[in-house]
């Protein structure tokens, strides 16, 4: 199958009340947000983009990660949601493309901040919550991040604390490949050693459940599971949509959680099925 033609693309730094974020926009069509997993930022969206033609994509980087602006002080997810309402409805809305409620894309991180968006009316038209646990983190993994915390805080991501990151994003294979290997530690090593380690404290060692809020996600909602992630398996995926009003679980075989940069054409089939259903 022949690669689709690159699209222009246009970069925005947007205000909002975790800082400018960096964006990129590019297509036409109806608005489609695409919003990373946590560590690495919209670069790793790439592959899928050609994928998902007749779409206006607008890819963020979140909140102190990647090129956005780094964050100075601890966060929630539930702040990372205001940003990212604020980049939907606010005075740059409207130069973005975004003039009413959004096809939402969340890896990891970006499901947990869609979570929420989900919850809050007319800010999204579907969500797709990509490789994203509904509950806390495990306590075995949350000791572990705690004991490397301080070594990411002050040498950043390096030796012990770079194959963590590997090994929680990447299946071997995936990580074994270099280009998916050079996109993840690119993105890994663009943020401030402060803000990254910041970044792991709020929008993951913090993360709370949210099983209990799904009963009120009113929009059509897609769950992606890889079968390779142990705190979000392909029954946690079934099980999260159960209890949503309206949602879809399918799984992506040979994926941990950077889906889409892992499997993009197996998750560009299931989310143009997704929106053309709804």
């Amino acid at each position: 199958m022949s690669t689709p033609p690159a699209r222009t693309q246009e970069t925005h730094r947007v205000p909002t009340r975790l800082g400018r974020l960096h964006v990129r926009v590019l297509g036409t069509g109806p608005a489609t947000v695409l919003w990373p997993s946590m560590f690495v930022d919209g670069r790793t969206f790439d592959p899928l983009l050609p994928l998902l033609p007749g779409r206006r994509l607008v890819v963020v980087d979140g909140p102190g990660l990647g090129a956005s602006e780094p964050l100075g002080r601890r966060s929630t997810i539930a702040e990372a949601a205001d940003a990212a309402q604020d980049l939907l409805t606010g005075a740059h809305a409207a130069d973005l493309g975004l003039d009413g409620p959004v096809d939402w894309v969340g890896n990891a991180f970006g499901g947990h901040v869609g979570y929420e968006l989900a919850r809050r009316p007319g800010l999204l038209r579907s969500l797709a919550a990509v490789s994203a646990p509904t509950e806390p983190v495990p306590p075995a993994l949350r000791r572990q991040i705690r004991l490397l915390a301080p070594m990411l805080r002050w040498l950043g991501p390096v030796g012990p604390v770079r194959a963590a990151i590997l090994t929680a994003l990447l299946t071997e294979a995936s990580a074994a490949d270099p280009g998916i290997r050079t996109a993840v530690l690119g993105s890994v090593g663009t943020p401030t050693r402060r803000s990254l380690a910041l970044a792991l404290r709020s929008f993951i060692v913090d993360r709370a459940d949210v099983t209990s809020g799904l009963a009120d996600i009113a929009v059509p909602c897609l769950y992606v599971a890889g079968d390779d992630r142990g705190d979000w398996t392909p029954g946690a995926a079934a099980a999260a949509a159960a209890l949503t009003p309206s949602a879809t679980a399918v799984t992506i075989p040979g994926s941990r959680t950077l889906v889409p940069l892992e499997q993009p054409a197996a998750l560009a089939r299931e989310l143009r099925a997704f929106w053309s259903r709804g």
